[in-house]
């Protein structure tokens, strides 16, 4: 079922998450022990992130050195397929540009297909380590919007290879990222939403915001999008802080702010359990507070790690 079929269809808010896949040589296993802790609260859907190959430079013998790809977490198309069968729910992989030309985009949107996964999350992707600008693949999309395009594409039975014959359509519901707090590279907020309006009319059908802790910008971001034309279902993503460091790593990446009595709780704390409690309690509030304001869903970035979410979600739903 598409994933906007799930929200039409309930008069609540929907819970999700999102994971990981393990990192390569790892177990599928330990990630069957995040889900199934997480499955009694009957998700709609379970995100599965999408990795680019990194480089590595490995010195040799003479001193010089080789640039090396390596893949830290591959498996995502096939962690899908697994959680579909294992556990009967959605499952929506990641789609990046980074890293993959538009002839592997669209094999591995073919292999989606064929496996009947019917939505998925279209995003641009990091930049490569150590690169302060992001670079498309020879023959890749350079950003989230291309993505979009070729998939409308390909659900028009549009194919890379014109002279196919009669090729088949597919059928993908397409989610977009929304930035509460705006994109890194975006000059100004209004730029930003520009931009996901023009992803809408491309042909996304849902947002997944990144990660807030202050309500207020996620409730001032909807309203501007309405504003602004933009009625797709704008979903919440939600990660509750677990240690202390998290203040300072967390906008670092994700060019987010820590509101002020967030931080001013998290810095009385002396132990990483303390944190966590705090980072609980404010998160939990955080659902509360958008449940009662009609958020379609509840969106989890769970890196990983199920307790905490499994704790603040048994709170609110």
């Amino acid at each position: 079922m598409k994933l906007t079929e799930h929200i039409e269809l309930s008069d609540r808010t929907l819970f999700s998450f999102e994971i990981l896949p393990p990192l390569k040589g790892g177990s599928i296993d330990s990630l069957y022990r995040t889900i199934d802790a997480l499955m009694e609260l009957k998700p709609s859907f379970v995100d599965v992130t999408y990795h680019r190959e990194e480089t590595i430079m490995r010195k040799r013998e003479d001193g010089t050195y080789d640039r090396i790809s390596v893949r830290k977490r591959p498996g995502t198309v096939a962690i899908c397929a697994a959680i579909m069968n294992r556990y009967q729910v959605e499952a929506v992989p990641h789609l990046i540009c980074g890293g993959f030309s538009k002839d592997e985009t669209e094999n591995a949107l073919i292999d989606l297909h064929f496996l009947g996964i019917e939505n998925v999350l279209a995003l641009r992707g990091d930049n490569e380590r150590g690169e302060r600008n992001f670079r498309p693949e020879p023959n890749g999309n350079k950003h989230s919007l291309d993505l979009i395009e070729q998939i409308v594409d390909m659900n028009s039975g549009k194919y890379l290879d014109e002279e196919l014959r009669n090729p088949n359509p597919t059928n993908f519901c397409i989610g977009a990222a929304a930035y509460p707090e705006k994109h890194i590279d975006a000059p100004n907020m209004q730029s930003d939403v520009n931009f996901l309006k023009r992803k809408v009319e491309a042909g996304a059908s849902y947002a997944t915001t990144q990660m807030f802790f202050d309500n207020s910008v996620y409730f001032d971001y909807v309203d501007r999008c309405r504003e602004n034309g933009i009625s797709i279902p704008i979903i919440p993503g939600l990660k509750p802080l677990t240690r202390k460091s998290q203040l300072y790593s967390l906008p670092k990446i994700f060019n987010i702010d820590i509101p002020e009595d967030l931080c001013r709780e998290m810095e009385k704390t002396k132990t990483d359990e303390a944190a966590e409690q705090v980072g609980k309690e404010w998160c939990i509030q955080q659902c509360r507070e958008l449940i009662e304001k009609k958020a379609p869903v509840l969106h989890f970035y769970t890196m990983g790690l199920a307790n905490a979410t499994r704790e603040i979600a048994t709170a609110v739903f």
